[in-house]
């Protein structure tokens, strides 16, 4: 049975979102019907408004849902009605990276992530006419009163846990998070220096501190994404518009740099600051979306000795890393939830224009 769902409808680069219902198709045998309770609003989201990710359009954004399921597929074994989940990325299930739990590198990413599309190629939603509408955004589409989500990226959570908090574990979250208990396995008694203070950053320096790490270095040109970085683990502090960045960090790291390294800024010159402060043998992840002509100098690789990885997705099994991010949170080791700033769905331009001008950490939209 059809869905109508009442969504915000991005209709052109850089466009004002518009509120309009659109048609979900029926759902598959393998798929999950949700009612979406909240959803964050991720820089991803806003790189397809500005045109750093290509979109087609008119298109329903959204990937950051977390809600109650309505409806399950006739081959759905691990969820019922009732059950609150959020919501992560698309990954096929059985290409060569999948199948070693690599999912955050399913071959078929872009395809079920950014295309709008299911594997088959087919749509979710249409316009009440039957007109072109892309949805699947993520495997979800979660700007929208309803959405349909393919069974493995849904992710059960406990009952008692605010849904208004959730969504943002399956991306932003997950990904600083992800990326340093993950990608870079940070080891105890290290240092870390962490480049941009959004969600992301703030969330990698949460999980450097559950990770035992004992010189947590973060960098932003707002003293009070500092101030709040320091609330949440950053041990020292280093203001990209005041400090010179590299000298700084090297005199706290006693002239070695810092063992590793997570830029969430996608900007040219702060990551060549991070690797110039990163000591010889350094990791350093980059995770942000940059603008298409960014470039790096070759230098920076060639004979660095030091390793620039592009990770995705905290390379998290959602289904394994969110249930552990969730049991942290309630033990009190990460508090993810402080980063959230709640707004009504109708108020999402200004959730963009908070998150744009740094107001909100982490903007999340509730549904009426």
């Amino acid at each position: 049975m059809t869905t109508t769902a009442h969504a915000a409808v991005l209709r052109g680069l850089d466009s004002p979102f518009s509120f309009e219902d659109v048609v979900l198709d029926d759902i598959r045998p393998n798929e999950l019907l949700v009612k979406i309770v909240a959803t964050g609003l991720c820089h991803t989201d806003l790189a397809v408004v500005h045109g750093h990710i290509p979109a087609a359009f008119p298109t329903v954004l959204g990937h950051e849902g977390a809600g109650v399921v309505e409806q399950v597929g006739s081959a759905v074994t691990d969820f019922a009605i009732g059950d609150h989940v959020a919501v992560s990325f698309a990954s096929c299930g059985h290409c060569a990276n999948c199948l070693v739990g690599r999912e955050a590198y399913c071959l078929k990413f872009m395809l079920l992530n950014v295309a709008g599309v299911r594997e088959d190629g087919s749509g979710t939603m249409t316009a009440p006419d039957g007109g072109e509408m892309h949805g699947a955004f993520f495997g979800q589409s979660s700007f929208a009163t309803h959405a349909i989500v393919a069974e493995r990226n849904a992710v059960k959570v406990p009952a008692h846990i605010p849904l208004d908090i959730v969504g943002p574990l399956g991306c932003g979250i997950q990904t600083g998070a992800g990326t340093v208990l993950n990608t870079l396995d940070v080891p105890a008694g290290s240092s870390v220096v962490v480049s941009g203070t959004g969600a992301v950053g703030l969330s990698a320096i949460m999980a450097a501190k559950v990770a035992g790490a004992t010189t947590i270095i973060a960098v932003d040109v707002l003293p009070e994404r500092l101030e709040f970085a320091t609330k949440l683990g950053a041990t020292h502090v280093v203001n990209g518009r005041t400090d010179d960045v590299v000298a700084r960090i090297l005199e706290i790291t006693d002239g070695l740099g810092a063992a590793y390294g997570v830029d969430t800024t996608a900007v040219p010159q702060v990551i060549q600051n991070v690797v110039a402060a990163t000591r010889f043998g350094a990791t350093i992840a980059l995770l942000g979306v940059g603008k298409p002509d960014a470039v790096l100098p070759l230098g920076l690789v060639s004979g660095a000795g030091k390793t620039l990885v592009g990770a995705i997705e905290g390379d998290s099994v959602p289904q394994i890393f969110i249930p552990e991010m969730l049991a942290l949170f309630e033990a009190g080791l990460f508090p993810f939830d402080e980063l959230v700033t709640r707004y009504p769905f109708e108020q999402i331009e200004q959730a963009i224009a908070d998150t744009q001008s740094g107001v909100a950490v982490k903007a999340v939209l509730t549904m009426p």
